[in-house]
């Protein structure tokens, strides 16, 4: 391998030209021809014993080539950035010149690589810090919810269906008389009120009685997820199997001894406090380390590649399929059932991806003049909290994450840690609304 040529582009990234040469070229020529020989038919010669250079002449030199430069160019433009010192972000752009022969070949290899950082001031930063108080109100909502949760369902009787009630329905929907795809349901559960359905539909169930059959008259959104129906009128026949509601338990004592460690309603109150009391001043310290950093971008000199935000971007598409396989979806369906291309959910990440590729570059700017190291002893540290969070051995995350990596995490919390430890942080008093 050969560097010919290296040239930085108007959008600063580099280009590299490299050649590959006879030898290597020529040994993954060999290489082609002997997984492949057996597979070739050659007149006059049993399959597999045919001479390469008879293959090439019945089917032309360039036979192997493909193969011989996909085989090649790999590590050939790998080698090329390590003898270059070039930190690449992204994917190359690779152009393979024509001019292949057994001699060899030359490419062109077009990468972003991490830009440079000018960083302003990052030390004695000052920043506000608004403390919340919990309020009664805030504890009352909290136990609500979990008065709600520990609520059972019961069969509704001598009643119509109202807001809050589970109605349990048959459906099927038709537009213009002739019924579609999906517009069909058996005992459905739907919660009155939840506005789940169609806009209109829930509240034609109300005051229905159970037993009772009715039709629903309702119009698609302009902006439904799928376009035969969008705007259209449509005639759902429906009937009312059952009807449910939920039953919440009393606010007491037993009630705090059902869900809780507590014996007393007292005792959970205050433990719901002190919980959301705990939530809101970890909030108030991410606000004020959030906006200790975006002061430090701000007064940071660098020229991103595209690549960065790209690269990060296609990180937290794969980190939402993952999350949606784990739930047994997958990325294509949950794009039919939002109504959007991949292109436009692309573009919700790109806010985020942008301020974290800047921040990352800042700490890592950061811990190179700070000089920040961790120890090994930080590095075990984290392995066994990790291991413990996750619930697999020390050795197992190892493998999935390297120390390198972990190391630099740990780094960079230090950076943060030095942005705020240095920082003049005001603690103020939310103001309370009047």
């Amino acid at each position: 391998m050969t560097v010919k040529g290296m040239k930085t582009n108007e959008d600063k990234t580099i280009e590299l030209e490299i050649a590959v040469g006879k030898e290597e070229f020529g040994a993954a020529l060999d290489a082609a021809f002997k997984k492949n020989v057996k597979r070739i038919q050659v007149p006059g010669f049993r399959r597999g014993k045919a001479p390469r250079k008879m293959i090439e002449k019945m089917y032309g030199e360039g036979i192997f080539y493909e193969e011989a430069v996909n085989n090649t160019y790999p590590a050939a433009y790998e080698a090329a950035v390590k003898e270059k010192g070039l930190d690449v972000v992204g994917r190359a752009s690779v152009n393979i010149e024509d001019d292949i022969t057994p001699e060899g070949y030359t490419f062109k290899a077009t990468v972003a690589v991490k830009p440079e950082v000018e960083m302003g001031d990052y030390k004695g930063l000052e920043a506000e810090k608004v403390i919340h108080e919990v309020t009664d109100e805030e504890i009352d909502k909290e136990v609500e919810r979990q008065r709600d949760q520990a609520g059972r369902m019961v069969t509704v009787e001598n009643r119509a269906a109202e807001n809050g009630d589970t109605a349990v329905i048959d459906f099927e929907g038709f537009i213009d008389d002739v019924a579609f795809a999906g517009g069909k349901g058996e005992n459905y559960s739907l919660t009155l009120g939840s506005n789940k359905f169609i806009p209109g539909f829930e509240e034609q169930v109300v005051g229905k009685n159970v037993g009772e059959a009715f039709d629903v008259k309702v119009s698609f959104p302009e902006d439904y997820h799928v376009d035969d129906l969008k705007g259209k009128p449509a005639l759902f026949k429906c009937k009312l199997n059952e009807l449910r509601m939920k039953e919440l338990p009393a606010l007491d004592d037993e009630f705090a001894k059902d869900v809780s460690e507590f014996d007393t309603l007292e005792e959970l109150r205050a433990d719901i406090r002190k919980k959301l009391q705990e939530k809101s001043d970890e909030e108030a310290q991410n606000n004020v380390e959030n906006h200790l950093m975006e002061t430090v971008c701000n007064n940071m000199k660098v020229d991103i590649p595209q690549a960065m935000f790209d690269e990060r971007i296609d990180e937290m598409v794969r980190e939402f399929e993952l999350r949606l396989r784990s739930q047994g979806m997958n990325l294509e369906t949950y794009l039919k059932f939002a109504g959007m291309e991949i292109d436009d959910f692309r573009k919700t990440y790109e806010a985020s991806a942008q301020e974290q590729v800047r921040t990352k570059l800042a700490l890592q700017k950061i811990v190179a003049l700070e000089n920040i190291e961790p120890t090994q002893e930080e590095v075990e540290k984290q392995y066994e909290e990790l291991s413990e969070s996750y619930n697999m051995t020390a050795e197992k995350v190892k493998q999935l994450l390297s120390e390198d990596t972990l190391k630099e995490n740990i780094a960079m919390g230090k950076a943060l840690d030095l942005v705020r430890d240095s920082a003049v942080i005001k603690e103020v008093k939310e103001e309370k609304n009047a």
